[in-house]
């Protein structure tokens, strides 16, 4: 096929009545892309039959309250072969369509502002932005995770589904780097919002900015190359199939082709705003912009427009009105401007713009290197010798209008100041964020500017003005040793007393238990290839022997260099005992813990953080009891408890405190009354727990990876998508640091657990690359319970 090296318009298609805001390439029909627009649609393009060069309109789709301002397909699947179409709106909602029927198959709620962004990663999975400052995670039409961390409105989101890593873009200038719904890596270095992001490898990325310029970056963080050619907003990339070279499109009214580093190309539109491009798998160039129209470019000269096509683009292109504010020709002194005879002369670049004044008017031409000539691109009006409105004087600055606006009766009046070359929606929004009023004013005080301005808009007139948020500075929106693993004491430089240790785990009855440690369980007795003895995992693993005596000869130590405020009484110290040795089933027959023991053990946990720790033990042990399981971990105590265990697993505090608080979170388990205190503070027990997994101590790993693997046993009895998302999210975050072997099989186990007979939980796990992650783990012969987990989880997720 003959290729010109020079991209030139093959087909233009007036197929909205607004903005065309987002584009994306379709997986069927093939050829086919779609588009989403102001007007409140989004419709899907299938080319006519050669040799028409053009697009004709296959399916309209319809469900938005709003104007909808992004578009992505999400990848074929046994139940929707031909894909489905995600749709972002002003409403707040995700719609998601198939080809069949022109209303949504279902929507997504849950964004509390504008979605404007949207990218699907492998196995139906979902990311979606937010003027909300959130990223959410979609996966089978429910949220499975939110992603918090930008300060201002979400742009631009894409996911690097290799690696189950995720990016978001935001006004706050910054770009972050997501695995697992954590942050792993902010990016700094663009000036201004972020508007999109565009993957080129499974290492590097695309950034585009309203700061001009482009950046490459690697995911480990470094910023390898800066693209400077738009001289306004850059708002969305786009990458060539199998190529490092790319498209970008802007505020500039221009596209831009970049190849090798540099761009090669410049072609302008007779539109302020080109909001969107995507490249179509012929190598072709879909492009949407502030007129309503898509335009189609290529470099396959079969597939050119005519003669007669070309020459009506670049007849609309030279009527073009161009404001010297907007800055896109730089500054501009009309009185120092050459005459047409400037012409003569040729450009050093394609792309390259010269202004020339003929007569009393002023000319934009681009110089067109396959041409070999200039090309008027438009005339420019609005410059210091042309203005002909009265100004208006209004702090300080000079208006075309300064309007006084009543919201109500009873407050005062509010200024709203306005020049004929502002976007009036913009002015809208900055002037009710200003003075605090609710955003549903938006089109009305948009629609009261355009009503008192009509015959000073510069340009020609575009239904509804352009989108009000162009982003950047512009909208910020609103003692067997192996269950512990001590040796000698780390927290009193001694070797008399290890908390919890001599053990890690209960052994439950029946088959030989992968959780008691060393020697306690044989694979190779039990082992049988059909079977599978790890998970689902549903009764709790607990943290069951201690030395009492110990226990109690390290409290009366701590005790007796306690400050004088702090010293327990001897009625105290014995009450604990006692209490001690109930709990651990010493008294025999069993006599119950009595509410003043409680009441006791719960006020002495309270000691000085420094000494706290063998009451911790006390308390870990004593939440196994029915008794104080109900005490403690009720209604009335249950939050309380919960806070305090959450206060001293801070990441900056002491290791033996973290350590017993994760194993008193998980013999909490053992009761009626900690399961269900546990399931309802679920969300900030696995965030502050998984912190810890940066603690380079693992004995901590172990508790937080079974404390993992209870919350795992629970949700598998009564299934709940979010906790399940947060299970396989803390468990693949611990996995990244995690190196103690126990450690890692009780996180596989919960992996496990979480994903078994669960089609969405092992979805979400496939698109979060659990695979790849743990599958260096299949190989490992010692012990041997952890590749032959391993092996069953990988099972599950094929």
């Amino acid at each position: 096929m003959a290729s010109s090296n020079s991209f030139k318009l093959r087909c233009s298609i007036p197929g909205h009545e607004m903005d065309v805001r987002g584009l994306a390439t379709a997986i069927f029909p093939e050829g086919a892309f779609v588009s989403v627009s102001r007007d409140r649609t989004g419709r899907v393009w299938v080319p006519n039959s050669s040799p028409d060069t053009g697009f004709s309109e296959m399916h309209c789709m319809s469900g938005h309250s709003n104007f909808v301002s992004c578009v992505c397909v999400i990848a074929p699947s046994e139940t929707y072969p031909r894909g489905l179409f995600a749709t972002g709106g002003n409403d707040n909602n995700i719609c998601v369509f198939t080809l069949d029927r022109p209303q949504p198959l279902y929507t997504l709620e849950g964004h509390k502002n504008t979605v404007c962004t949207l990218s699907s990663g492998k196995f139906g999975t979902l990311l979606s932005g937010s003027w909300d400052t959130t990223a959410k995670v979609w996966l089978n039409e429910k949220c499975m995770m939110t992603l918090q961390g930008h300060t201002a409105a979400v742009w631009a989101v894409t996911i690097l589904p290799e690696q189950g890593l995720m990016l978001s873009g935001s006004a706050d200038k910054t770009i972050k780097l997501w695995k697992a719904g954590r942050c792993e890596r902010t990016f700094t270095g663009h000036e201004d919002c972020v508007r999109g992001l565009a993957v080129i490898s499974n290492t590097e990325f695309l950034s585009c900015s309203n700061d001009t310029s482009i950046r490459r970056w690697q995911v480990t963080g470094e910023c390898i190359q800066v693209y400077y050619s738009h001289t306004n907003y850059i708002y969305s990339l786009a990458v060539f199939p199998d190529s490092q070279d790319f498209i970008s499109t802007g505020e500039d009214r221009s596209l831009r082709i970049w190849r090798q580093g540099e761009c090669c190309q410049t072609i302008r539109f007779p539109a302020q705003s080109v909001w969107c491009c995507c490249v179509l798998p012929n190598g072709d160039i879909a492009v949407g912009a502030s007129d309503g129209i898509i335009r189609i470019f290529t470099e396959a000269e079969d597939r050119m427009a005519s003669a007669e096509d070309l020459q009506a683009f670049e007849d609309e292109l030279s009527k073009a009105t161009i404001d010297p504010k907007t800055g896109d020709l730089g500054d501009i002194k009309l009185e120092d401007l050459p005459g047409r005879e400037h012409l003569n002369e040729p450009g050093n670049r394609d792309g390259q713009t010269r202004l020339i004044k003929d007569g009393q008017k002023v000319e934009a031409y681009q110089w067109s290197v396959s041409d070999g000539r200039w090309v008027k691109i438009g005339d420019v009006v609005g410059g210091s010798n042309q203005q002909t409105s009265k100004s208006v004087m209004y702090e300080g600055k000079e208006y075309d209008y300064v309007f006084t606006i009543d919201m109500n009766e009873e407050g005062p009046s509010m200024k709203l100041p306005y020049n004929v070359t502002d976007d009036p929606w913009l002015v809208a929004h900055n002037f009710l964020q200003r003075n605090d009023l609710s955003p549903m004013f938006l089109d009305q005080v948009a629609n009261f500017i355009i009503e008192n301005t009509k015959g000073h808009v510069v340009g020609p007139a575009q239904i509804g003005g352009g989108d009000p948020f162009t982003g950047g500075s512009r909208y910020v929106p609103g003692s067997s040793n192996d269950g512990s693993g001590f040796g000698a004491d780390p927290f009193t430089g001694a070797g008399r007393y290890i908390p919890g240790s001599s053990s890690n785990a209960s052994a439950p009855s029946g088959v030989a238990d992968p959780f008691t440690g060393k020697g306690a369980y044989s694979s190779a007795a039990q082992r049988q290839t059909s079977t599978n003895i790890y998970f689902p995992k549903t009764d709790g693993v607990t943290f069951e022997q201690a030395n009492a005596p110990q226990i109690i000869a390290k409290l009366k130590e701590l005790n007796e260099g306690a400050p004088q405020e702090h010293k327990l009484s001897d009625d105290t110290m014995g009450s604990l005992e006692q209490l001690l040795l109930v709990v651990c089933g010493a008294n025999s027959p069993e006599t119950p813990p009595t509410i003043q023991q409680i009441s006791l053990l719960w006020k002495v946990s309270h000691w000085p953080e420094d000494i706290v720790f063998p009451v911790l033990d006390i308390l870990r042990l004593a939440v196994r009891h029915p008794q104080v399981n109900e005490s403690l971990c009720g209604e009335a105590e249950g939050v309380q408890l919960c806070n305090h265990l959450l206060s001293l697993m801070r990441p900056d505090g002491r290791p033996a405190n973290q350590l017993l608080a994760l194993r008193t979170l998980c013999n909490s388990f053992s009761g009626r009354h900690g399961r269900a205190l546990l399931v309802s503070q679920r969300e900030a027990v696995l965030s502050r727990a998984a912190d810890l997994a940066a603690v380079f101590n693992k004995n901590i790993h172990i508790a937080l990876a079974t404390l993992v693997l209870n919350y795992a046993g629970c949700f598998h009895i009564q299934p709940d998508l979010d906790a399940k998302a947060q299970c396989l999210s803390v468990a693949s975050r611990a996995l990244e640091t995690v190196q103690d072997k126990e450690a890692i099989f009780r996180l596989l186990v919960a992996l496990g657990t979480t994903v078994a007979s669960d089609q969405t939980a092992q979805d979400l796990a496939r698109s979060l690359g659990v695979g790849s992650q743990i599958s260096k783990y299949s190989t490992v012969s010692e012990p041997s319970k952890l590749g032959e987990c391993c092996q069953l989880v990988l099972k599950e997720l094929q």
